[in-house]
């Protein structure tokens, strides 16, 4: 009989996780820290049509920060609130996207206040209140323990992405020539391995991170299914993140792409390959925690009749 047979369904009491303040606290600076570097990076620009590009660069980063940021902080406020009575399902909903978008608006002013009487920058902030509220929304479902793991799959995809940028200099040179296609070619191979070791960094984390929780819980359990599920929040995320600046960013990234033609391409380029990879480290992501969580079941044991003798008379 599997390990998820054994133990007892969760009840919501019981599979609420700790608070999440460290893991608040942690998606909060790395969300501050985008959006400072996003402004330090726009404001740094001499002219308007470096300006715009700048902005459509930043763009993604500051929505996949807010988006985690806005969960995992509503997360920490249910907690918080769930020691004192039990929420009902209304309740945490509102709680739970009040947070959010509180979030959002403290992250927009860092960008709207770039210049409040330009469309761009209310348009920027306006999605990053927008994907923070969403990110809230997502922790008002009641599977914190969840929630939880995919915050922090999505911090582990980060610090891949981000160490794996900083040698991406000496791997382009070491795998490519000096011809342009060689370059391309092999800047396209590295993308796909960032979203596999990605995915994987994801799906083991929120593997680890379930099981911990369910030790700490005396063994009660999620149903196995939702450790694809975790695994694959990570890059669900992304998915949505990338949704997110093609719909409500779409004005910043068509500015963008009327600067010059070369622009318009590398644009079109970026916005694939962020969807590229969201979609590989949702995958690898859901198949790595589900092989993971399959490791540990066990077969069901087939049970051996015992005959016994007829009685004489």
């Amino acid at each position: 009989m599997t390990e998820q047979e054994v133990a007892p369904a969760p009840q919501p009491a019981a599979a609420a996780p700790s608070h999440g303040l460290v893991l608040a606290g942690v998606t909060l600076v790395w969300m501050a820290a985008m959006l400072w570097s996003a402004r330090a990076t726009i404001t740094g620009r001499v002219d308007v049509e470096m300006e715009v590009t700048s902005t459509a660069y930043a763009l993604p980063g500051a929505i996949s920060a807010s988006l985690v940021t806005g969960s995992t902080v509503a997360l920490a406020i249910l907690g918080l609130l769930s020691r004192r009575r039990e929420l009902g399902a209304s309740t945490r909903f509102a709680v739970a996207t009040g947070s959010g978008l509180l979030i959002g608006v403290l992250g927009a002013l860092t960008i709207v206040t770039i210049n409040t009487e330009g469309w761009l920058y209310a348009v920027v902030g306006g999605t990053v209140a927008a994907a923070a509220t969403i990110g809230g929304a997502l922790a008002g479902f009641r599977i914190p323990r969840v929630v939880t793991v995919v915050g922090w799959a999505s911090v582990a995809v980060f610090l891949v992405g981000l160490v794996l940028n900083l040698f991406q200099g000496p791997l382009l040179d070491a795998f490519s020539s000096s011809e342009a296609q060689s370059r391309a070619d092999a800047s396209q191979w590295l993308a796909y391995g960032q979203g596999f070791l990605s995915g994987l960094a994801a799906g083991l984390v929120a593997y680890f991170g379930l099981r911990r929780a369910r030790r700490r819980s005396g063994g009660l359990d999620v149903p196995w299914p939702l450790y694809g599920l975790a695994g694959a929040g990570a890059g669900l995320l992304l998915v949505i993140a990338e949704i997110l600046a093609r719909t409500a960013g779409s004005r910043v990234l068509d500015l963008a792409g009327k600067v010059s033609e070369l622009e318009l391409v590398v644009q079109q380029m970026l916005s694939g390959a962020r969807l590229n990879s969201a979609l590989i480290v949702l995958f690898v992501g859901a198949i790595t925690a589900t092989v993971a969580v399959g490791r540990t079941i066990a077969p069901v044991a087939d049970e051996e009749e015992e005959e016994t003798p007829a009685s004489t008379a």
